[in-house]
């Protein structure tokens, strides 16, 4: 158990610090930037600014809101909290985004007035979300090329990220597609709340709202929070920011006569808030986040004091420098130089391939080196702009034995097993969940087919009733079979049983366990003679034992308040567990380091893998190596940003997080000639290379010393560059392609469609990817390419003489 630290005093608690991380920790009154650079410790500072609240200032730990993005931060930052001040850290609010506003409406949910939201609603997450909207498509019987359903999740959660409502999205449509996006978000946001469900943009805008709708429980929950801090600050859209001026009192709706409604006279004074970011890391735009929160913080809170924390424990001076000379590029930043006093150490090794496999290689046997100097795989990392970059790495280590790890392949709770459990749960407790429920009614299957299904969700449409209930009334529904109504019956009583468990309030993991028995799941897996179902038999096991975890944990339940459990009046249960795991993070899936083997002295050392991801993974990571490649134009900087300057500064911020997760080498790499989408790419330098040092760079091989004989495999007799086969080019290189294969292929691949003719800005549909805006057309007739943007697809480089593209 931890305890009070005897000597926790002042001196203690700035012990270690700089005097900028001091100033930060001490701060008392008007709003606080801190604005923290890669490596510069800022997770300190916001542990030790909190344990300096309640030891120094006598704050009472209720009264702190500590607000992270992952829960696995979250968890961290309450432990390092508990280590300095103790037990009473466990009545803070340490969370996530999600997690607060999930807290807030299980209390609050029927101030919203909505009919079918109750307090055990469900959270939908992609998956669900993406099943929840084909059922809206099928319904509106909306062209599935047209429109799919990946574009259409990701402009309603867009129009969530600011706060809009469908209503209000329909009344400004500028175009029937506008107006049928509006229509499908109006039908998607009825199906959540007739299914007692919301999805994870529901958490917070129906938080905001309430607080908007309720001014008196907006003040209630001003008056407990006087503290408030908000981590990775550069990473929140626009719902979050109206979240925490809500929660600080400072009103965005003060002209708004409607939203002050109902406030008390007494309002308390605002909450003292402290927000830490570093807009030179805001590279999740994507995503929603808005750097303009944290660019114009001073402008919302004019009294706001800022601290920079530039001294960096993490880099070498090489590797900040050039980091440096890099994002100062970008306009209107505020200025801030990273700087370290562990020395120049080594440069950084620069290297120019032939093509991707060349520059696999060369990633490959440096690594074989460096591991024979005596660093471990796991001290090295490989960084790339999009995932499919990392095919030819995972060919060359295959091929070479080089053991490494790819992060974000299939994660846990995204298995179909997992899924299939967690779909039981959740229709347990909420069986008005219709997604759930109709995932698991024939699963494993007992003889209720597709006809009964649509026999039972017509009977559902006519007497306006749930899925569910239309189920439970089975026997009522017109055209369905008698072997299928009598299936339905026993699927319903076993449910009915299952439910009383719940109800009686059994641990998560006794339910679980009769769950997988009483349907049949497990005895399927157990039978099957697919050797995959072996596997998925023991992730069933692993999240038992999770489940069992979080039943014998007494702090658990994310929803409750912690003084509550403290006191006893709060016992964790199967709906605390169900929330526990839809609020997990994608980023707390990355893999831990590799366990200490020092209790066994005998054991060989754990290596540990080289690990393999994308630059946007890479965030908030560091490794002592480094190689961050594909550093071409088109490739990094992203083609789509290449005439879009907010969005080629993102990417220049994306250059100055994968330099900064460096500790001690830096490698970087580029290709002279690409393949994509079937045709190679002869991509220049990235321009991020320019802006680097000269004299910080050893370049082991530049575009000069390109002397290798290639073989092209794409396009006709003439190569790209426009000689003739088998004659010598520019840099004196042969090509030894077949001409008479060349023509074949050629002759075997004429296109079966006009070659549509693009200019940036046309709107097009793709039989796969849906909408997309062409963003650059490159080339002419049978060899011209076009990069289009297809939202949460990505942009895609298509050679249009056999991309199944239509203008609209």
């Amino acid at each position: 158990m931890t305890t009070t630290p005897t000597a926790l005093t002042a001196e203690t608690l700035l012990e270690g610090l700089n005097d900028p991380q001091q100033q930060a920790v001490r701060h008392e009154g008007v709003p606080l930037l801190v604005v923290a650079g890669a490596g510069s410790g800022k997770t300190r500072v916001l542990t030790r600014r909190i344990a300096w609240l309640i030891a120094v200032r006598k704050a009472h730990p209720g009264s702190i809101l500590a607000i992270t993005f992952t829960n696995k931060a979250a968890a961290e930052m309450k432990e390092r909290v508990s280590e300095l001040v103790g037990n009473r850290a466990r009545m803070m609010w340490v969370s996530t985004f999600h997690s607060s506003c999930v807290r807030i409406l299980r209390k609050e949910v029927e101030h919203l007035g909505y009919e079918r939201l109750k307090s055990n609603f469900s959270i939908y997450d992609a998956q669900d979300q993406k099943r929840l909207i084909q059922l809206v498509c099928s319904d509106m019987e909306l062209d599935p090329r047209r429109f799919q359903p990946g574009p259409i999740l990701h402009w309603i959660s867009n129009h969530k990220n600011e706060l809009r409502g469908p209503d209000e999205v329909a009344a400004e449509a500028r175009n029937s597609i506008d107006e049928t996006y509006a229509a499908a978000y109006k039908s998607y946001q009825r199906r959540l709340r007739e299914a007692n469900a919301v999805d994870f943009d529901d958490l917070i805008m129906e938080t905001v709202r309430l607080f908007q709708l309720k001014p008196e429980i907006r003040e209630t929950y001003r008056r407990r929070f006087r503290h408030i801090l908000v981590d990775e600050y550069q990473d929140t859209n626009h719902a979050q920011y109206a979240l925490i001026h809500q929660l600080c009192g400072q009103d965005l709706e003060e002209h708004d006569p409607t939203t002050l409604d109902g406030l008390p006279a007494d309002r308390v004074p605002p909450a003292e808030l402290m927000v830490v970011g570093d807009a030179d890391q805001s590279i999740y735009a994507f995503r929603g986040a808005d750097i303009r929160n944290i660019m114009d913080f001073e402008k919302d809170f004019p009294d706001a004091r800022t601290i920079l924390l530039e001294q960096n424990y993490r880099s070498t001076q090489t590797i900040l420098t050039a980091a440096n000379a890099v994002i100062e590029r970008n306009e209107g930043r505020k200025p801030k130089r990273l700087w370290s006093d562990a020395g120049d150490g080594e440069k950084i090794v620069g290297y120019v391939a032939d093509t991707e496999h060349d520059e696999a290689r060369f990633v490959s046997t440096e690594i074989d080196a460096l591991t024979d100097q005596g660093l471990k795989p796991s001290d090295v990392a490989v960084f790339y702009r999009t995932n499919a970059q990392s095919r030819v790495f995972e060919e060359i280590f295959i091929r070479t034995g080089l053991p490494y790890k790819v992060v974000g392949g299939v994660r846990f709770y995204e298995r179909r097993e997992i899924r299939d459990a967690l779909a039981y749960l959740r229709m347990l407790v909420n069986p008005d969940d219709q997604v759930s429920l109709r995932r698991i009614l024939n699963t494993p299957k007992r003889g209720i087919g597709d006809r009964a299904v649509l026999a039972i969700t017509m009977f559902a449409d006519r007497e306006r009733i749930t899925f569910w209930e239309a189920l439970q009334r089975a026997a009522e529904a017109p055209g369905l079979a008698t072997r299928s109504q009598t299936n339905i019956e026993g699927f319903v009583a076993m449910v009915v049983e299952l439910q009383q468990m719940v109800a009686a309030g059994e641990r998560p993991d006794v339910v679980l366990e009769t769950v997988l028995d009483r349907s049949g799941y497990l005895a399927s897996l157990e039978g099957s003679d697919d050797p995959q179902d072996a596997t998925r038999v023991e992730n069933l096991g692993e999240l038992v034992a999770v489940a069992r975890e979080f039943a014998e944990d007494p702090v658990a339940a994310p929803s409750a308040d912690p003084a509550d459990v403290d006191a006893g009046l709060v016992e964790p249960g199967l709906a605390d567990f169900l929330e526990r795991v839809a609020l997990v993070a994608d980023s707390d899936q990355i893999p831990d380091a590799p366990a200490d083997d020092a209790a066994d002295p005998d054991a060989p050392e754990d290596q540990g893998v080289v690990t393999l991801m994308t630059l946007h993974t890479a965030k908030g990571l560091e490794f002592p190596v480094v190689f961050l490649t594909g550093l071409e134009d088109g490739v990094f900087p992203h083609s789509r940003a290449l005439g879009d300057k907010p969005e080629l500064e993102e990417e220049r911020r994306l250059a100055y997080v994968g330099i900064t997760r460096a500790r001690q080498r830096l490698y970087i790499s580029r290709a002279v000639v690409r393949s994509a989408w079937g045709a190679p790419a002869h991509n220049p330098g990235s321009r991020f290379l320019g802006e680097l040092p000269i004299d910080l760079v050893d370049w082991r091989r530049t575009e000069a010393d390109q002397t290798r004989w290639t073989r092209p495999s794409y396009g006709s007799s003439d190569d790209y560059s426009g000689n003739r086969l088998g004659a010598p080019n520019a840099a004196g290189r042969r090509n030894f392609s077949s001409a008479a294969a060349r023509a074949d292929a050629a002759a075997k691949s004429k296109p079966s469609r006009p070659i549509p003719v693009l200019a940036p800005g046309d709107k097009v549909t793709h039989d796969s990817f849906g909408l997309g805006t062409v963003v650059a057309v490159e080339g002419a007739a049978e060899k011209s390419v076009a990069s289009i943007d297809f939202g949460s697809d990505g942009v895609k480089r298509l050679l249009l003489r056999y991309a199944p593209v239509e203008k609209l």
